[in-house]
C-alpha cells in the first residue's frame, strides 16, 4: 500500500539547503497577517528592489522560470523522478486584444514544447487570458443578450479557443480549460464542450476542470457524460476542490443571490470523491485528472484503479499537484508507476505575483495546508540529521 508518510520520497530531489528554504517559507506563509501585508502591498516591495527576495524565495518554490525556456531544469528535475509537467502561462488581469493575442501565442509555444518533450503531458490555459472578464459574465448570463459589437468580440474569442484545442488535437497533445469564477464559468463551460465535442472523438483531448467546492458540480458533471456518450465524444475531467471560495461568499452575499459554495467542507470532500468514483466507472469515455492535494481522496482513485483492474500508468488518468506543494503526494504516487504531473506556473515576476499571492492565502485558508507541510519537512530534517 503506497504510504505518504515517506518522507525520504517526498523530498528526494531535495538537498538539505533547499529543504530548509522550503521550511522558513512556509513558516512566514503560515502568518495569515504577514500574507495579507505582502498582498497589499506587492506592487511596492517590487518597486522598492525586493524582486531578487521574491525571485529566490516563493518564486524559487511554486514557479518554473520567467519564460518557458527558464522552466527546462525544472522540467528535466521532475522527469528525473518520473513526474511530468503542466506548463501553465500565468499572467493574469490582461484585457486588451493585444494581451489576449499574446496569451493565445504563448500557450501555442507550450503545446510546441510539449509536442517534443514526452515529461509534459499537458498543457493548461485560461479563458480570461482570452477574453474581458466583463465579457465572460455578460456571455454567462441567460438572460443578457449581446450587442453586435460584444458579439463581434465574442467571435474572436471563440476563435482563439478553438485555435489552441485545434493545435493540441493536431499535436494530440491535451489541453486543460481551467476553471474560474462561478459567474463566468457557463461561458467557459460551454467553450469546453464545444471543443471537446469537436476534438474528443476517439479520446480525450480537451479537458474541462470541474471545482468541487461547488455544490451543482457533481450533478453537471454527471449529465456532461451523458451528453458526451449520447453524441459520440469523450469527456476530459480534470477535478478540483476550487481556488475561488473567499470571493464567491463575499459575492453572493453582496448580491443577495445563493452561495453555489458547499455548506462545508465534508459536502465538498464528498462530492468530489464522488466525482472520482464517477469517471472511474466510465473511464471507457473518458480522460482524468484528479487536481489534489488531498491524501484520502489520492488513496481513494489508487483503490478504485485497482478494483477495476486499471494499471498504474495507465494514461487516461493522472494525478496532479502544484509545484512545490504536497510533494509527498507526488513523488509517493510516482515511485510507485502512477501517472503524476506537476503544474509548472511561469511567467515574469510582476506578472505572476498575483498567481504566488493566491498561493499563499489559499495555504493560509485551508485548513492544516501549511502545519502539514511543516510537519513534513521537519521530520525529513530529523531523519536526515539521525541518518548522519
Amino acid at each position: 500500500m503506497i504510504s505518504f508518510e515517506n518522507t525520504e520520497n517526498a523530498f528526494k530531489a531535495k538537498t538539505n539547503s533547499e529543504l530548509t528554504r522550503s521550511y522558513w517559507l512556509f513558516k512566514l506563509i503560515s502568518n495569515p497577517l504577514l500574507v495579507k501585508s505582502g498582498a497589499k502591498f506587492s506592487s511596492l516591495l517590487l518597486n522598492l528592489g525586493f524582486k531578487k527576495i521574491i525571485k529566490r524565495t516563493i518564486f524559487k518554490q511554486f514557479v518554473g522560470g520567467e519564460n518557458i525556456y527558464d522552466c527546462s531544469e525544472t522540467i528535466a528535475q521532475l522527469a528525473k523522478y518520473n513526474i511530468g509537467t503542466i506548463l501553465d502561462y500565468s499572467v493574469e488581469g490582461k484585457e486588451s486584444e493585444t494581451d489576449f493575442d499574446n496569451c493565445l501565442n504563448e500557450t501555442l509555444e507550450t503545446i510546441k514544447k510539449a509536442k517534443n518533450d514526452s515529461n509534459i503531458p499537458f498543457c493548461v490555459f485560461k479563458v480570461t487570458g482570452l477574453a474581458r472578464f466583463d465579457l465572460l459574465v455578460k456571455k454567462s448570463d441567460k438572460n443578457y443578450t449581446l450587442t453586435s459589437q460584444e458579439d463581434t468580440e465574442w467571435q474572436k474569442v471563440t476563435h482563439r479557443v478553438y485555435t489552441i484545442c485545434k493545435t493540441a488535437f493536431d499535436s494530440q497533445q491535451a489541453i486543460f480549460i481551467d476553471a474560474e469564477e462561478s459567474w463566468i464559468q457557463p461561458a467557459i463551460d460551454d467553450l469546453a464542450n464545444q471543443n471537446m465535442a469537436t476534438f474528443n472523438k476517439t479520446k480525450a483531448i480537451v479537458y474541462n476542470t470541474y471545482q468541487y467546492y461547488r455544490h451543482d458540480r457533481l450533478e453537471y458533471l454527471t449529465q456532461t457524460i451523458k451528453n458526451g456518450k449520447s453524441n459520440g465524444y469523450h469527456i476530459g475531467a480534470k477535478l478540483v476542490r476550487g481556488a475561488y471560495m473567499e470571493k464567491e461568499r463575499k459575492r453572493a452575499t453582496e448580491l443577495n443571490y445563493t452561495s453555489p459554495i458547499q455548506i462545508n467542507k465534508q459536502k465538498s470532500d464528498d462530492d468530489y470523491n464522488a466525482a472520482l468514483k464517477l469517471c472511474v466507472n466510465n473511464i471507457d469515455v473518458m480522460g482524468i485528472c484528479a487536481g489534489t492535494h488531498n491524501e484520502k481522496s489520492s488513496l481513494l482513485l489508487v483503490e478504485l484503479m485497482q478494483q477495476k483492474n486499471i494499471n498504474p500508468n495507465d494514461k487516461r488518468i493522472y494525478f496532479s499537484q502544484l509545484l512545490g506543494m504536497s510533494d509527498h503526494i507526488s513523488y509517493n504516487l510516482s515511485l510507485n508507476n502512477y501517472n503524476v504531473a506537476k503544474y509548472v506556473p511561469y511567467g515574469p515576476v510582476k506578472e505572476v505575483l498575483p498567481y504566488l499571492i493566491r498561493r499563499a492565502q489559499e495555504n493560509t485558508s485551508v485548513k492544516g495546508q501549511t502545519g502539514r507541510e511543516l510537519n513534513l519537512i521537519m521530520t525529513e530534517k530529523k531523519r536526515r540529521a539521525t541518518r548522519k
